[in-house]
């Protein structure tokens, strides 16, 4: 399978290396000083604080052209638009990995209903300086799929294909029959939170105020309640049943572990993409209110 990752921050960086280190003919999209640098040095890359930096000779183009099997967007949900007029102009399956609470309408407008696939990474890291540097995985990492799936929830053979490659070059993939679905609970549960990180100083801080965090969680409930679709994974949905005793101190742990750590990340990448998905989300609920109410 021919494969074009495009976007070559940490994500896109990570999932084009360990392609091509499966056998996978793989490319990466990187534009100005990054492109220069994978170019000249390849994709430098080290696991955790302390791991030994190592160079990997991935491919890399600035102007990708022609036709792929495969085409992997890992970007910020607000740099969606730019990609796209990009991806008109070459041919290929497109499998989109990112936070997305638009549904796949906008996709299909303009790649077409045949070409969009959804799904949301399982990987994860940061950039230090030029180097990727990625979280080893622990026992709990291992046991995370990365869901992908059709629009329609079907089960077709490209699919198939797709989860395939995946598997023989090492990922933990599962086909998702309600990506849509899985990606909108997602968002609404991520605003929040991110939100509410931010306004506390960091995930710590946060974690020490239990008023902000009651509303918090209110938050994530009525965003998860305003949604279009169902709540998926189903496990979401204790954040509508269970009380508020309960899960205000499993939030607290969460806030104060290890995990939560990237939440601390306060970038204007992460502002930008916060911003579309908060815009994408209230779209959500205006749209359902709208239909409700004709």
């Amino acid at each position: 399978m021919k494969v074009l990752v495009y976007g070559a921050g940490v994500l896109g960086s990570l999932y084009a290396i360990q392609l091509f280190e499966a056998g996978v003919d793989v490319t990466l999209v990187a534009r100005g000083d990054r492109f220069a640098l994978i170019q000249e040095n390849g994709v430098l890359v080290a696991e955790g604080d302390d791991g030994l930096v190592r160079s990997v000779r991935v491919p890399v183009t600035d102007s990708p052209v022609g036709d792929w099997d495969l085409i992997l967007v890992l970007v910020r949900t607000h740099q969606i638009g730019a990609v796209l007029e990009t991806l008109t102009g070459i041919t290929g399956d497109v499998l989109f990995l990112l936070n997305w609470a638009a549904g796949p309408g906008p996709l299909h407008e303009i790649l077409g209903h045949d070409r969009v696939l959804l799904g949301f990474p399982n990987q994860g890291g940061v950039m230090d300086g030029d180097v990727v540097r990625y979280r080893p995985a622990s026992r709990v990492t291992r046991l995370v799929s990365m869901p992908i799936g059709e629009p329609d929830g079907q089960t077709t053979p490209r699919l198939e294909r797709i989860i395939e490659v995946f598997r023989n070059a090492g990922f933990v993939v599962k086909a998702e029959p309600q990506m849509d679905a899985w990606l909108r609970t997602h968002a609404a549960f991520e605003v929040p939170l991110s939100v509410a990180v931010h306004a506390a100083g960091g995930p710590d801080s946060l974690a020490g105020d239990r008023i902000a965090v009651r509303a918090m969680l209110q938050d994530m409930r009525q965003s998860l309640t305003a949604m279009p679709t169902p709540t998926v994974p189903g496990a979401f949905r204790l954040l509508h049943t269970l009380p508020e005793v309960l899960l205000i101190p499993v939030f607290r742990r969460f806030l104060r572990s290890s995990v939560a750590s990237p939440l601390r990340t306060d970038s204007p990448a992460v502002s930008g993409e916060l911003a579309t998905l908060a815009e994408q989300l209230r779209s959500a609920t205006h749209g359902r209110t709208a239909k409700r109410d004709s």
